[in-house]
């Protein structure tokens, strides 16, 4: 059984850097600017031989409840309770300052093991803070540069004198997390042979990754609490709380899932921080890595520009989107509203005709269970396969009703088509002149295609192909 650490300390110490340097990746966001850091979050972590689960955390702060940064230490006190192991960070550069006292007093209060971390150990003047560390009681003071990954042998043996070679060494889990692994098929993955007839079935124990992305104050983080049961996530009226990309493990009706919150995305003419701009970066990657992205709209101020550029983006990607109409409870007339807002995302959203909307309420809970339906739908379609024999029985009937058009004189021929990938769909039809083929009739195709094998709500690519001429180039011989 793997343990759990906690890094825990006062803003602006270097606890995400630390946190970067375990896990080995440069997952949480870092900059000198303090309280980057506002949700907690879980990553497995590797130090040397000891396998384990870290989180970071935001920077302890003494300040009221109802406040952000109050509610920020909520969230951090529920990880040193989670934690089987605290890692208290101070900054041995600046020395020892009257929070790093406080939080000291709550973190032995806890009863939990703590390793001392000096942090930016590397600095100059560094030893004087050092000396300090021994004050707060909580033993000797490890110096270690998380920037520059010095001290961690030293860490290492910290940790093992802390929670004993037992626990330290004890059984880890990587076993099913690599099974987890395996079973996760990549996005936009080739189907073997293209030419079966045999019919795909959906596997549905395979886990499933779903963003959540919006404008900012679209209810984002609310909505993942709201379908997991507990308060996981940060959340009150301000806008641009979020800022990571935070991942949070879930199981659904027996499903696995992980699904990623996001930072409201801003027109970029809006984003002039630094901080802003890594916050959207790492949104980005985050849609990149999901297959289902949920975009939560305003239901007050719904389809702004921003919105429909965040749509685009999604289907530009690949990913399969479904829309959630968030705080449903603030409309007077919903029925009315519901049908104007389901014509105005056909009529605004033509790339994906038939995509799932739902209006919910993460406030109240209404409607989740609908949104969850909405996203399995879609997944099925997304990994929808069609054999070859029907693609090709429906286009002979699409080119006997609607043949494709004479370009400059010449009759475009259309004599194959083939399902080459799903995750999203995707066809390649072999013709005779893919560079005069009009994108209306390509259009035609990819709707005819959508609506013959019922594949709403999703991306579909086609690619045009001819073959080879073996003649083309070679100049004729003369006599």
């Amino acid at each position: 059984m793997t343990f759990k650490v906690a890094i825990i300390g006062r803003p602006n110490v270097g606890k995400s850097t630390l946190f970067n340097r375990l896990v080995g990746r440069k997952l949480a966001l870092v900059d000198d600017t303090p309280g980057v850091t506002r949700d907690r979050r879980v990553h497995a972590a590797k130090l040397y031989d000891l396998h384990f689960d870290v989180i970071d955390t935001a920077g302890f702060e003494d300040a009221g409840a109802s406040t952000l940064p109050g509610r920020m230490r909520a969230q951090t006190e529920i990880a040193i309770h989670e934690a089987d192991l605290i890692f208290f960070t101070i900054d041995a550069k600046s020395g020892l300052l009257p929070d790093d006292r406080t939080f000291a007093e709550i973190v032995r209060k806890s009863g939990k093991p703590v390793v001392l971390v000096a942090n930016k150990a590397e600095a100059k003047g560094a030893q004087g803070g050092m000396l300090e560390a021994w004050e707060l009681g909580l033993g000797e003071p490890i110096p270690v540069s998380a920037e520059h990954g010095q001290g961690m042998p030293d860490l290492r043996d910290a940790v093992i004198a802390a929670i004993g070679e037992a626990r330290a060494f004890g059984e880890d889990e990587e076993g099913e997390d690599d099974e987890i692994a395996a079973t996760e098929v990549l996005i936009g993955e080739d189907i073997a042979d293209p030419d079966a007839e045999d019919v795909h079935t959906y596997d549905d124990t395979k886990p499933m990754r779903i963003a959540v992305v919006g404008r900012p104050n679209a209810g984002k983080s609310t909505l993942i609490n709201a379908l997991i049961g507990e308060e996981r996530l940060l959340t009150g009226p301000e806008a641009g709380i979020t800022r990571d990309s935070i991942s949070v493990d879930w199981d659904w009706h027996g499903r696995r899932l992980k699904l990623f919150d996001t930072a409201g995305m801003r027109r970029k003419a809006r984003i002039h921080e630094k901080l802003e701009v890594m916050s959207v970066q790492d949104g980005l990657r985050a849609i990149r890595f999901a297959e289902i992205v949920i975009i939560v709209l305003d239901a007050t101020i719904p389809f702004e520009k921003q919105d429909l550029q965040i749509a685009d983006l999604i289907i530009r990607e690949g990913r399969a989107p479904v829309i959630a109409f968030n705080k449903w409870d603030l409309i007077d007339h919903p029925q009315e509203l519901l049908a104007e807002l389901r014509e105005k995302t056909e009529r605004l959203l033509p790339q994906v005709r038939g995509i799932q909307a739902v209006p919910v309420s993460a406030e109240t809970g209404r409607g989740l269970d609908k949104l969850m339906d909405a996203v399995l739908r879609t997944h099925k379609v997304w990994n929808s396969r069609v054999s070859t024999g029907k693609l090709n029985r429906w286009l002979e009937a699409i080119l006997a009703h609607h043949p494709p058009p004479a370009v400059a004189g010449r009759r475009l021929k259309v004599k194959y088509v083939t399902q080459a990938k799903t995750r999203p769909p995707g066809f390649v039809v072999q013709c005779s002149r893919p560079d005069a083929m009009p994108q209306s009739y390509v259009r035609y195709l990819s709707n005819s295609l959508r609506e013959a094998f019922d594949m709403p709500g999703v991306p579909i690519r086609i690619a045009l192909r001819t073959s080879d001429n073996p003649f083309a180039g070679r100049a004729k011989k003369r006599n």
